[in-house]
């Protein structure tokens, strides 16, 4: 499996820590895993004048995987200056509709609302997210220096594709899709979204469904997490409850998320670049391995190749251990540093 991996800015030393992971399962499973390595973000910028250079699309495009380590996305305002947003760039580019984000309690870990297991599945193309809803141009305008007006684009191709990638994804869990929403207000728009989810479920026997509004939602999954199986939302209602569900599990930093299309995933960690802690090497690495592990884990049911499966599950369970034994960053009660945190876990995955 050939992975590209594009360190970022910021805490980057996440991305060593998480390739020194996916080494230890590539020896430990046979994965024969390839990771080409190539600067994005500031590093690119300074090196090459763009914060993504034309040509690593294409080297993307050929591999098996993307991974995308933490990137300043706010400093990077200017396009014709060649500040890119890298993760909106792969996002649209490689059409990575469905953003999956798993949340979980761990043993030895108090959550803060007891313990569960669910996943968000977030619509990634459109919806709010004035960068990437429009085919040129931007969907948030400055009509006056004292009026903007913002443009929330929704389609049905991509509520039924986000609904289908949720519902194939609560039927090998526990068959139950809550749909987050908020078609009280905006009727059109997350009327369709509702209106399709509810009518794609119906091709899925046995899966049990319900709707929520997002607001009642916060509430909810604030009260009583552990009721709820896979989430599906619109892009930014689904961004805010995913960072709220990897949270409450814990911590921020132990939120994994993939970004999935029809040909192409890219592994991202769910927190930014983190500026403020930038070399101190007390990152979490946990969200980038978990990350990963989803990428390893959708190449192998995509290529039928089931080792590495395998190995994502024995990625997920020692990163469990390593919390477990308290062999972890001072965010989730632990005393080791980035790399310190990651080189535990890939010892634990040697180990078997």
């Amino acid at each position: 499996m050939h992975i590209v991996v594009l360190p970022g800015d910021g805490i980057g030393p996440v991305t060593t820590a998480t390739s020194g992971v996916l080494r230890a399962a590539s020896e430990r499973f046979q994965l024969n895993l390839r990771l080409e390595e190539h600067a994005v973000g500031h590093a690119s910028l300074k090196q090459f004048g763009r914060t993504v250079r034309p040509e690593l699309l294409d080297i993307v495009r050929a591999a098996d995987g993307l991974v995308l380590g933490p990137t300043a996305t706010f400093d990077f305002k200017n396009e014709a200056h060649g500040e890119i947003n890298p993760s909106r760039h792969f996002r649209k580019n490689l059409d990575l509709y469905a953003n999956v984000r798993p949340a979980r309690t761990y043993a030895g870990l108090s959550g803060r609302v007891g313990d569960f297991d669910l996943v968000v599945v977030r619509e990634n193309t459109e919806g709010f997210y004035a960068d990437r809803n429009m085919e040129q141009g931007n969907g948030e305008m400055l009509v006056t220096p004292d009026v903007v007006i913002s443009l929330r684009r929704i389609t049905r191709l991509c509520c039924e594709r986000i609904a289908h990638a949720a519902c194939r994804l609560a039927m090998k869990r526990r068959k139950h899709l809550t749909i987050v929403h908020k078609a009280n207000v905006l009727k059109l728009g997350d009327g369709m979204f509702l209106e399709i989810c509810r009518e794609t479920a119906k091709a899925y026997p046995g899966l049990g469904i319900d709707d929520i509004l997002v607001d009642a939602m916060m509430a909810h999954v604030v009260r009583n997490p552990d009721r709820f199986d896979v989430i599906v939302a619109t892009n930014m209602f689904g961004d805010i409850l995913s960072d709220l569900t990897a949270e409450l599990s814990g911590s921020l930093g132990l939120g994994g998320s993939l970004n999935v299309g029809d040909s192409h995933a890219m592994a991202q960690a769910a927190h930014g670049s983190a500026p403020d802690i930038a070399g101190q090497d007390v990152a979490n690495p946990v969200s980038l391995i978990l990350s990963t592990a989803l990428l390893l884990g959708w190449h192998g049911e995509n290529s039928g190749a089931v080792r590495y499966e395998e190995a994502a599950r024995a990625i997920e369970a020692a990163v469990a251990k390593a919390i477990g034994e308290g062999r972890a960053t001072r965010d989730v009660g632990g005393k080791l540093g980035t790399i310190a945190a990651g080189a535990a876990i890939a010892e634990i995955l040697q180990a078997g």
